[in-house]
């Protein structure tokens, strides 16, 4: 008799990781269970308790995606993590951020790291990705008026393609054994400044685009203004800049080709296969 596949849940299932994770989970021949408060397999939503029961049922290991847009939950995720345990989830991979060690100690990142390394009835991976290509492309850092509007200076940053974020997670969903207690952090395979992934863009596209470097805090206050992120989510939005202006950003490492055997995608790759979304963005 065949064995069913293990079933992972996948948080932000209809994100930019969780997605593509889901996808390739699958064609490995595993159950992925999407869940997001909107568009995917199953309701999930961090502010209600009742949708989390469900989501975990026949549950074996957990993509886990914090909240978003916000700096404190901690506590809320420690909750969930004694439920999925419960539940009989035996390994967890969460999704963290590049220099996570050094993150301000008002946003709870590295307390969910934490929260993770002293279980015992689980074993856990840590991926902490640098900046994802995919902002330049979405609304994140929509290219308006032909410019890249962000407080970078000239620093640098490793972007890294979410696709290849969801291979190195996939891994170790797939082999939590050999991943278990594993910190990966995802990186493109070159420093760029903001200003040469404009130039990228530009000469993929013919569409001249350019970076427009304002004061970071112009930026921030701005953002929180048109309630494009909460007050308390500019210390989030501070450290993120500060740590590429200061020239601390990402470096390219081998963690991707490591983990999955394939080399990391180039921001100029990127470009060439979406170049549609820029095209798009020049018509408008």
């Amino acid at each position: 008799m065949t064995e069913s596949p293990q079933t992972t849940l996948v948080l932000g299932g209809t994100g930019r990781t969780g997605s593509l994770l889901a996808e390739r989970l699958i064609e490995r021949g595993r159950n992925a269970r999407t869940a997001a408060r909107h568009g995917a397999a199953v309701p999930f939503d961090w502010d209600n308790p009742a949708t989390h029961a469900d989501a975990l049922a026949g549950v074996d290991s957990l993509y886990l995606v914090t909240p978003v847009m916000r700096v404190a939950y901690a506590d809320q995720v420690a909750a969930f993590l004694d439920l999925a345990e419960a539940a009989g989830v035996r390994h967890v991979t969460y999704l963290s951020t590049y220099g996570a060690d050094h993150v301000p100690p008002q946003i709870d990142i590295k307390a969910v790291e934490a929260d993770l390394a002293a279980r015992t009835t689980i074993t856990h991976s840590v991926v902490r990705p640098a900046w994802v290509m995919q902002n330049f492309a979405d609304a994140h850092l929509p290219v308006i008026n032909g410019a890249i509007t962000v407080p970078t200076g000239s620093g640098t940053e490793a972007f890294v393609d979410a696709a290849d974020i969801a291979a190195v997670a996939a891994e170790t969903l797939l082999a939590p054994e050999v991943h278990d207690g594993a910190v990966y952090a995802p990186t493109g395979p070159q420093a760029l400044t903001v200003g040469e992934v404009a130039d990228i863009i530009t000469a993929v596209t013919g569409q001249s685009v350019t970076h427009q470097d304002l004061d970071p805090e112009a930026w921030i206050d701005g953002a929180v203004a048109a309630g494009i992120v909460p007050a308390d989510y500019a210390v989030m939005l501070r450290w993120l800049t500060g740590t590429i202006i200061t020239g601390h950003g990402s470096t390219p490492n081998d963690d991707i080709e490591k983990v999955t055997g394939q080399k990391a995608t180039t921001f100029r790759e990127f470009a060439q296969r979406n170049a549609h979304a820029w095209m798009a963005t020049a018509e408008v």
